[in-house]
């Protein structure tokens, strides 16, 4: 096993949180490939927010490796709120976030340290997520964010072989696989748990950079990821994406910003109001609207610590601003080219 600067033989560098929630079989794919990591100094804790699948009962049966361990939550606490459980117990220098639909390569983990290494300024680093279906083309490679409230997976459907190696600045790492520094990480007060899912990793993301921070993606970091396969969709994902939408924007944007950018996110808000309508879902997201505005001062108010500390130049320089880009992404994913 190849154990790398830093590593001392029977020490725990690396706490790997697995989230699962009906996964399936897949839960048993992600955690084999999690043990066969050319990187040994980890522990792993899967934890299970009430799966009626059997998926938890299965994977705990057949993993033996004694660097798994098997934890229920007593109940559905949400994605954010079993990270922030199973982080309480690590004990790795680093905490490693990986979904049971996200496969990682062998040396998946090795490549996220050894960014580590060469980065010792940047807190959180994200990995190239490839469709599990089709490995030729990207997933997501971290989070990017537009100014006027809307986040998104860069280079959806992007070719593979258009994406340059290397290291690379992103606004947030996407959750489903990535590694950030255990200490940053409870400082930060984890994940919001009023999130439940989705946003909370960009939420995350956004108050480390409200702190200074920065975020990277290590592109030779690769799992192949089967998109939406562990979390829900329908009405609760739409719900959920646009209430946590307002409250990110909300409980971060700093105020110089968020008056300039206010019409912005007026008009993304409409935009969804008009793509629900198209799609069936308009009382769904109206409800989402009615519910995030309805905590939109507590959010202000227990975002303002993080807020009135940061350079409102540099945290510019992390947004996106051209609405263009996030509609050619949207162009990209309809086509997978």
């Amino acid at each position: 096993m190849a154990e790398g600067p830093g590593s001392t033989a029977g020490a725990v560098l690396v706490s790997v949180i697995v989230v699962n929630y009906n996964a399936g079989d897949l839960l048993l794919r992600c955690l084999g490939d999690l043990s066969r990591q050319t990187r040994s100094d980890f522990e792993a804790i899967v934890v299970d927010n009430e799966s009626k699948d059997g998926s938890f009962e299965r994977a705990r049966a057949a993993i033996v490796d004694a660097r798994f361990r098997f934890d229920h939550m007593g109940g559905n606490l949400g994605f954010a709120a079993a990270n922030n459980a199973a982080a309480r117990s690590a004990r790795g220098t680093w905490i490693a976030l990986l979904n049971p639909d996200a496969f990682p390569a062998p040396d998946w983990l090795e490549r996220l340290l050894q960014a580590a290494e060469r980065h010792v300024d940047v807190a959180t680093f994200g990995s190239l997520q490839l469709f599990d279906d089709a490995p030729h083309l990207v997933d997501g490679a971290g989070d990017r964010y537009l100014a006027y409230g809307q986040p998104w997976r860069d280079l959806h459907g992007m070719p593979r072989d258009l994406v340059l190696s290397g290291d690379v600045d992103q606004f947030s790492a996407c959750a489903a696989a990535s590694l950030i520094r255990a200490d940053l990480f409870r400082q930060a007060g984890g994940f919001d748990e009023r999130f439940f899912c989705y946003c909370e990793d960009v939420d995350l993301g956004f108050r480390l950079a409200l702190a200074g921070w920065r975020s990277m993606i290590c592109t030779e970091a690769v799992v192949l990821h089967r998109g939406g396969a562990s979390a829900p969709s329908g009405d609760f994902a739409a719900y959920h994406g646009v209430r946590n939408l307002i409250w990110t924007y909300a409980k971060n944007m700093p105020g110089i910003l968020l008056w300039a950018t206010a019409p912005g996110f007026i008009a993304l808000l409409a935009a969804h109001i008009a793509a629900a309508m198209v799609r069936g879902k308009a009382a769904v997201v109206l409800r989402a609207l009615r519910d995030g505005f309805a905590a939109w001062f507590s959010m202000r108010a227990d975002g303002a610590p993080a807020r009135d500390r940061c350079s409102i130049g540099a945290l510019a320089r992390r947004f996106d601003w051209n609405p263009i880009t996030f509609a050619w992404r949207r162009r990209r994913r309809a086509v997978r080219i």
